[in-house]
């Protein structure tokens, strides 16, 4: 899995980094998503799938 993101498009509600915070971050300063993690693995994939779903911006892709 590989995970990129828009940070362009984030709009820093934070469901990405409540669903994996493995994976994603906010910013301390604005709360833009940061990606921890382009390449997480299969324990993660299902919480980085949520993410992506749950994000109001869609500012998370995802390749398998």
């Amino acid at each position: 899995m590989r995970v990129a993101v828009s940070r362009d498009k984030c709009i820093a509600a934070g469901h990405c980094a409540v669903r994996a915070d493995q994976v994603f971050d906010q910013g301390d300063d604005d709360g833009i998503v940061v990606l921890l993690d382009e390449n997480p693995g299969e324990a993660q994939a299902q919480a980085v799938r949520s993410a992506a779903e749950f994000c109001p911006a869609q500012a998370i892709q995802i390749e398998d």
